[in-house]
């Protein structure tokens, strides 16, 4: 089994840190998202990867080093022109070989139990399975009873599920979509689903599942990535006994608080230097930044 991280969006709903960084690289808990997208397919024995990059794409492709720093084999495809979720898929044809493949969206983080969805989609023999949940306000798929998808609309519903960002494909799926120009896949599975083809879905339940496309959602995943420790301070720090956490905090490698600092319900990346009696609170701090003043409810 194969698998996909689709890396190639601008990121324009966590500006300004996509200013600073391809969004596959901002860091959730101190790693960059994309680290942990790869440990999730690899927890599956997907150990053959490739991932589309247009936004800052040679921050990407240095940083996944062909796959050596994970273990794993890793293509990057650029994309000198954006393609689109289904135009991305498509200009990876020449990687996949003839069994299904997983794609996975590459701003989310969950341990959905991929074995089963894969199994299920293998048994039912479908183009596309998606893996669906209910997630209010997300949930704008319309499924019947046998989990077959008749609607994915645009507009969240009763009855309806969510999708989790991660398809099931199988490569015949690949001469639907048209080469070398932007194209949504979800545009796709709707043409499918009109000619009656075989389009599924695959419910998953109590599994954890975040999606960083958005500020609030990116700074409440730091905060479960800190989890019942509440307080994720890595490694090479200098933290001043007099500094203060409160309630809870991710800070970055390197990063120095002097006396007297307070941080509360913030996220400091990495080489973060905070001057004697700052308060940072509610904030975003990116790297290398020096804060001598207090940042309330900001991105820095």
């Amino acid at each position: 089994m194969k698998g996909m991280i689709l890396a190639a969006g601008y990121g324009t709903r966590l500006r300004p840190l996509t200013a600073y960084l391809p969004k596959p690289l901002v860091p959730v808990g101190n790693r960059p998202v994309i680290d942990r997208g790869i440990d999730y397919l690899k927890a599956y024995d997907i150990h053959e990867m490739v991932v589309n990059a247009h936004h800052h794409q040679d921050r990407i492709t240095a940083h996944l080093d062909g796959g050596r720093p994970f273990g794993v084999k890793i293509q990057v495809r650029p994309e000198p022109k954006i393609l689109g979720t289904g135009g991305g898929i498509k200009n990876t044809e020449a990687f996949w070989d003839d069994a299904p493949f997983v794609v996975i969206n590459g701003d989310i983080l969950t341990d959905i139990d991929l074995s089963t969805a894969y199994e299920a989609h293998e048994r039912h023999k479908s183009l596309v399975t998606l893996i669906l949940h209910p997630c209010a306000p997300f949930n704008q798929v319309q499924v019947d009873s046998h989990l077959r998808i008749t609607a994915i609309g645009s507009r969240p519903g009763p009855g309806k599920l969510a999708f989790t960002g991660i398809h099931i494909i199988d490569p015949r799926l690949l001469n639907r979509i048209p080469a070398g120009i932007y194209s949504n896949i979800i545009d796709c599975y709707r043409d499918l689903i009109r000619e009656g083809q075989g389009i599924r879905g695959h419910l998953s339940q109590g599994h954890y599942w975040r999606d960083i496309g958005s500020m609030e959602q990116y700074v409440l995943a730091n905060q479960e990535a800190a989890g019942r420790r509440r307080f994720l301070v890595d490694a090479g720090c200098v933290v001043s006994p007099s500094a203060r956490l409160r309630d809870w905090a991710v800070i970055g490698q390197g990063s120095v608080l002097a006396q007297g600092v307070e941080i509360t319900r913030s996220v400091l990346w990495e080489r973060v230097t905070v001057r004697p009696g700052v308060r940072i609170a509610d904030s975003v701090v990116t790297s290398g930044k020096e804060i001598t003043r207090d940042v309330i409810r900001q991105v820095v």
